[in-house]
């Protein structure tokens, strides 16, 4: 597996696009033995996928918010450590939302894997999970936590540096309301300017401004205003 990690990093070194360095990773991911990849970016109100499961998969897993729910991503997020996992038995499930994400993945055959977590810039996290259709996942050695973290480090630099268009993202979104109470507030507009810019009430406009907080997870509204300049929804 180490000699794997050695030759994800040297294609993602050297693919010159976006689309030579994703032409190449199916292959090189069933040279391992697993049948599919899920690259995935993660920021605290959005995430994207760069990733050749179904397509069904992807848009139903980000359509019904299983990011919140998936324990590969749960387990990622707090070891940052290469692991091996496999789904449980259904009876095993704690909650019915869980047996039900467990259930269907199964269903297009991700069954086991092994995912590899990064911390990127900002703190956030990038992962790269290969994916296979067998119950269980028997690794001959250890995974090498230097050699995958190094390689997986690679990949989300190529894939960042090209500019890869995702197969599937969370995006959060904003009402024409919120978004234009946001907007004067980014230019400095105080909420009563806003009310009376916008022929509305106070607590109109206090009521828009909470909840694109609330939407954009942010402790402040001056954080929501940032938040949502970057992800262009203002």
């Amino acid at each position: 597996m180490r000699t794997w990690f050695q030759r994800l990093t040297d294609v993602a070194s050297v693919a010159a696009t976006d689309e030579m360095l994703r032409g190449a990773l199916p292959a090189l991911v069933q040279d391992l033995g697993f049948d599919g990849y899920a690259y995935l970016y993660v920021e605290p109100v959005r995430m994207h996928a760069v990733s050749n499961y179904a397509q069904e998969w992807q848009d139903r897993y980000f359509a019904v918010g299983y990011r919140e729910v998936d324990p590969v991503v749960r387990t990622a997020s707090t070891t940052m450590r290469a692991f091996s996992w496999s789904a449980p038995a259904l009876r095993e499930c704690e909650t019915k939302e869980l047996k039900r994400f467990y259930s269907e993945a199964s269903d297009f055959g991700i069954r086991s894997g092994i995912s590899i977590p990064v911390q990127t810039s900002g703190r956030h996290m990038s992962m790269l999970t290969l994916a296979s259709s067998k119950p269980t996942l028997s690794l001959d050695k250890d995974i090498d936590q230097v050699a995958a973290v190094t390689a997986v480090a690679y990949l989300h630099t190529a894939l960042q540096a090209k500019n890869a268009r995702p197969t599937a993202q969370h995006h959060p979104q904003l009402t024409a309301r919120q978004a234009l109470c946001l907007k004067w507030s980014a230019e400095g507009k105080s909420m009563k300017d806003i009310a009376v810019l916008e022929n509305l009430s106070f607590a109109t406009v206090n009521f828009h401004l909470n909840n694109a907080r609330e939407t954009l997870e942010a402790a402040s509204l001056a954080q929501a205003t940032a938040v949502a300049t970057k992800l262009k929804l203002i």
